[in-house]
């Protein structure tokens, strides 16, 4: 299968989403040869990388040969590969959820962010790597991986979305679905320098999970631009009776955004490097969008409360699987249910009452800013073969859950989150990918996207490929 080249000369896995799918609604461009380019960078690529669980190539080109056939574009992802995280259910396509424990598992039925990808026209390429049920800092499991970054094979890629981050940086899909839970969606596209969206909870709705008013964890998606992201939220979102966190509606009211910043929100560790590349960030976003206000609402016990709240729910969802299977979860999992053992009543409403006034200090907060920007990670990338964060800048933190205090405590609030990748200014030695979050209203997603789209083009918070 040879490299799919477009009349420009230009590569076609190349191409962006939103410009991919208008060639291919306008029929310039079948959806077999988008397709076969791609598969033929998953091959190219993938064996350095381990992004991918499974590639379902004779399933995606029936889809596109299908597609092909219609007398008209299905929708706005007409013909358009997107690889979904392997923690999300696929039909007639094995889906591990990163664990030995399923390494045979084909679901009987999509899931519906996933049914919602096929009716807007998208094309499942394959299933990405993840650390098993989700949980990891390093995107490996007893399947596949490391998932490698692709500025630094050394490097981690993130965790638990690592494969789908490393599948749009690299080319091997144009677009990427993520879920995210304490940063998962946001810490890889942090690490492998693309864009993503964690958005409000509720938005793309998840009407199978037990816990229904749950708002921790969320469907999300990654890609190398604004739009492109935009374009594939756009297709999962709306409302399903069957979740009732989903049934709101758009907020945002048109207007210029009043900019805030913080770089720890006064409570999460955070290294000296990042801190760094966050101060060098704002500069720049001040420069392309004004003022910018160092502000941040009291999180004190925002990080024992998302300790508390995880847990509990952690053992609720996998207790009876640790004592099934204890010896065959990797330690990570057994630590993570472990975690949430003896935690009682009066323990998890106090952490919900605690979440309430965080909310609804950032809501004052919010009353004078619209958007606040924080780091995506505590850390930079560091090597896979390390494994957990035990210690920033050399100083032991209290659990390897630590490193994701800028993205737990926005995950505690439910405020919908666009991460940009911010490439290092001229002058600055550190070539890393580092990514910024960009933090509205519930339901202000579209903010987000003008204000990520000016960002693009006036401050260049731009994806750029590996070399």
């Amino acid at each position: 299968m040879g490299e799919q080249i477009d009349a420009a000369g230009k590569a076609l896995w190349r191409e962006g989403a939103a410009r991919l799918a208008g060639r291919l609604a306008r029929r310039e461009l079948t959806a077999r040869a988008a397709v076969e380019a791609h598969l033929a960078r998953i091959e190219a690529a993938e064996p350095a990388l381990s992004a991918f669980v499974t590639v379902a190539a004779d399933a995606a080109l029936a889809r596109a040969d299908a597609l092909d056939a219609s007398p008209r574009p299905v929708g706005p992802l007409h013909g358009v590969p997107v690889a979904v995280k392997d923690l999300t259910d696929t039909a007639g396509l094995r889906t591990t959820y990163g664990s030995a424990l399923y390494a045979d598992h084909v679901p009987a039925a999509n899931d519906v962010a996933v049914a919602r990808i096929e009716a807007a026209g998208g094309i499942v390429i394959g299933k990405t790597n993840t650390p098993e049920f989700g949980f990891g800092a390093v995107c490996q499991n007893r399947l596949a991986g490391p998932t490698r970054n692709p500025f630094d094979p050394v490097l981690t890629s993130g965790g638990s979305s690592g494969g789908s981050a490393v599948a749009v940086a690299t080319g091997m899909a144009p677009l990427a679905h993520g879920t995210d839970f304490g940063g998962s969606v946001r810490v890889p596209a942090s690490f492998c320098g693309v864009a993503s969206i964690r958005p409000t909870p509720g938005l793309i709705p998840a009407p199978g999970r037990g816990l229904g008013w749950d708002t921790l964890a969320t469907h999300g998606v990654l890609a190398r631009d604004t739009a492109d992201c935009a374009l594939l939220l756009g297709a999962m979102a709306g409302a399903d009776l069957d979740d009732p966190t989903s049934l709101f509606g758009d907020r945002d009211d048109g207007s210029e955004s009043r900019l805030g910043a913080t770089a720890d929100f006064g409570a999460a560790t955070v290294s000296e490097a990042v801190r760094a590349r966050f101060d060098a960030a704002v500069e720049r976003l001040e420069r392309a969008a004004g003022p910018v206000a160092r502000r941040h609402p009291d999180c004190s016990d925002a990080m024992a409360t998302f300790r508390t709240l995880r847990a509990a729910q952690t053992r609720h969802a996998f207790g009876p699987l640790l004592a099934r299977h204890g010896e065959r979860l990797t330690d990570t999992v057994r630590w993570n249910i472990e975690a949430g053992a003896g935690i009682t009543a009066d323990a998890y409403l106090e952490a919900q009452a605690a979440r309430t006034a965080l909310y609804r200090r950032f809501v004052a907060l919010f009353r004078d800013i619209d958007v606040l920007a924080a780091p995506a990670c505590g850390v930079l990338p560091w090597p896979n073969a390390d494994g957990e964060v035990t210690a920033i800048d050399g100083r032991p933190v209290e659990t390897i859950l630590d490193y994701l205090g800028v993205t737990a405590i926005v995950t505690l609030i439910g405020f919908p989150v666009l991460t940009l990748p911010v490439a290092p200014s001229l002058g600055e030695a550190d070539g890393l990918p580092f990514g910024i979050q960009l933090i509205a209203r519930p339901g202000e997603e579209r903010r987000l996207v003008r204000l990520g789209l000016r960002l693009e083009r006036e401050a260049g918070f731009v994806h750029r490929w590996p070399a």
